[in-house]
């Protein structure tokens, strides 16, 4: 029989601290004596005759500790119950699957764990939470890896931005990536003192519209030029998409390319763009000349080299995952605390009655969001009213609470 072995593949898209995690389970497992296996394109390879492999040693392992990306190339792969295959597992006598994403990647191990059970040839599987997202349900409102890493980017990023805004007398609109939680929106938005932060959680007492988003824009632009400063910066998740409609997407007057299903290809276009464009439009109807460009804010906070925290968190994750397996654990999420404590998190009691993981949204009564959203952000109240006939024939339309229906 071969040595024992342990499998590790990553699924999703990249988020910092992936190399980190794969560093650290290595490094523990090799120094017991197995032999860690890296699998390329996470679950599109993993049942074919041929998998694309690397087997990780310690030089490899300690050379990418702190490298972005991942050294295992990614996949968002679903396979079905009908591609399972017992043959890798029994061929490299694998005791531990470890994958390392978000909760579609957990949901198909647990699938595949499940399968190998039927099969008599069951081996444990312990997933790595990882999202920049950072909106699965881990306990005591620990993060997801990657996420503080990809704020702390945004942050650098959103600061220069609002010092051109300074410094040219424009307005700036980012769109900050989020499937549908605004965590990353909000986390770099109130860090960079913006004017005006949207994320979908704000619209909890009214229905989500692209226009909604336009007038929040302008509600902060109107109330700026009031105070005397005529230059700033708006940040929206680009999770309010998901929130919406085809209908009130295409309404937009954006074109789209579209998928197999009729539905447009929003990941083609850039949600900044859109958000710009119809504040440009707007604007001008109201005769208001302000400039605004977009900057979008995605794609470059995913493969960054990781901040120290998640340096040091991936590092107790990847310890983690030994103990728990030490522990005869599976089919659960690994978890650590600031205290380096770990812990199981368990799927089934995080998911819903459809057996989705519930997406941890940003709660708004929470006292940081009041604070946020009463005392940071910029925008027209009732008592803005008469100063901002100036420049709104109608300037009730846009007050903030107005337009989200809060109570004053």
């Amino acid at each position: 029989m071969t040595n024992k072995s342990i499998l590790i593949l990553a699924g999703g898209g990249p988020a910092p601290g992936i190399n980190t995690v794969i560093s650290s389970v290595s490094k523990i497992f090799l120094r017991d004596g197995y032999r860690v296996i890296g699998l390329h394109d996470g679950y599109k390879n993993l049942f074919v005759e041929n998998p694309s492999t690397v087997d990780i040693d310690f030089e490899i392992a300690d050379g990418i500790l702190g490298r972005g990306g991942s050294m295992l190339r990614m996949s968002r792969y679903k396979p079905s119950d009908l591609e399972f295959k017992t043959d890798f597992f029994v061929k490299n006598n694998v005791k531990l699957l470890v994958t390392i994403g978000g909760d579609d990647t957990a949901s198909t191990a647990n699938r595949i764990a499940k399968y190998l059970v039927e099969k008599k040839f069951p081996i444990q599987n312990i997933h790595v939470p990882k999202t920049i997202d950072n909106d699965l349900p881990l306990p005591d409102g620990m993060p997801t890896f990657g996420y503080q890493s990809a704020k702390e980017e945004g942050v650098r990023i959103g600061r220069t931005i609002y010092e051109d805004a300074r410094s040219s007398g424009n307005w700036f609109v980012i769109s900050a990536m989020g499937r549908e939680a605004g965590h990353l929106a909000f986390g770099i938005g109130t860090a960079c003192h913006f004017p005006m932060i949207v994320i979908p959680e704000m619209f909890n007492k009214t229905k989500l519209t692209l226009d909604k988003i336009t007038k929040l824009i302008i509600s902060a632009i109107v109330k700026r030029k009031i105070l005397g400063v005529n230059y700033g910066v708006a940040i929206v998740s680009e999770g309010v998409f998901h929130f919406m409609n085809d209908e009130d997407i295409e309404s937009s007057g954006i074109q789209f390319t579209y998928d197999e299903h009729g539905h447009p290809e929003l990941g083609n276009v850039s949600k900044a763009h859109i958000y710009n464009l119809l504040l440009q439009i707007k604007l001008k109807q109201l005769g208001i000349n302000v400039k605004s460009r977009p900057v979008e804010m995605g794609y470059e906070l995913r493969c960054l080299v990781p901040a120290a925290y998640d340096l040091q968190y991936c590092s107790y994750l990847g310890i983690g995952v030994k103990k728990l397996f030490d522990q005869g654990l599976t089919g659960c999420v690994v978890t650590a605390n600031t205290n380096g404590e770990i812990a199981p998190l368990y799927l089934k009691d995080v998911e819903d009655k459809h057996g989705k993981v519930r997406t941890r949204m940003v709660n708004m009564n929470a006292h940081e969001s009041k604070m946020v959203f009463f005392d940071s952000i910029q925008y027209l109240t009732p008592d803005d009213v008469k100063a901002a006939k100036k420049y709104l024939k109608d300037p009730e339309e846009y007050v903030f609470q107005t337009i989200l229906e809060w109570d004053a």
